[in-house]
């Protein structure tokens, strides 16, 4: 008798260790969620992503206190107590396991691991698949899989105006030309 296949859990990004601050062992965080004071409360824990070679490979670290130091977020880790323990952390990738269950906070906010792999439907024929979701300070761009090349699509409600993930699709009307082949010229 064979064990049913383990589902993947489904781990959220929500910072990276930029440099240590002070000499008692403190982090400044670049921060990759909406609510920091709540991610970051004392006592919650993190998966790190580091090389194989660190020794907080496949390590999950627990936060002893966040704050605010200059419009900057500092965080302080269980058993981090001086700068050179903090510095061995520096560059570190911070996840969170996320329920599924829980509540969306806002109708049109998805996570980007819920985007990635929805068939890219246009006037009713799917197009090409999500492959990834990019980030920049203007908006957030869709990457789509189609055939050998990525088409970059605005993630914005006039060219998305659906995501509907129990269908696995996101609806596009997207400008003209924009999934088109560009003719070569002479």
């Amino acid at each position: 008798m064979s064990a049913a296949p383990q589902t993947p859990r489904n781990q959220l990004r929500v910072g990276r260790i930029l440099k240590a601050h002070g000499l008692k062992g403190a982090l400044k965080l670049e921060l990759y969620t909406d609510d920091p004071d709540g991610r970051f409360r004392a006592g919650a824990s993190f998966t790190l992503q580091v090389p194989e070679h660190s020794k907080w490979h496949r390590e999950t670290i627990t936060v002893r206190e966040f704050r605010w130091m200059n419009q900057s977020p500092v965080v302080f880790f269980e058993g981090i107590d001086d700068r050179t323990e903090a510095e061995s952390l520096v560059r570190a990738i911070l996840w969170v396991d996320h329920d599924e269950t829980a509540v969306q906070p806002e109708d049109d906010a998805w996570y980007d691991h819920q985007l990635v792999g929805l068939d890219a439907v246009r006037d009713g024929e799917v197009v090409g698949r999500v492959a990834r979701v990019d980030h920049f300070p203007s908006q957030d761009l869709l990457i789509v899989e189609v055939g050998e090349r990525e088409v970059m699509v605005p993630f914005v409600s006039a060219i998305v105006p659906e995501v509907d993930l129990a269908a696995g699709r996101v609806v596009m009307t997207p400008p003209a030309g924009l999934f088109e082949d560009v003719a070569e010229e002479d």
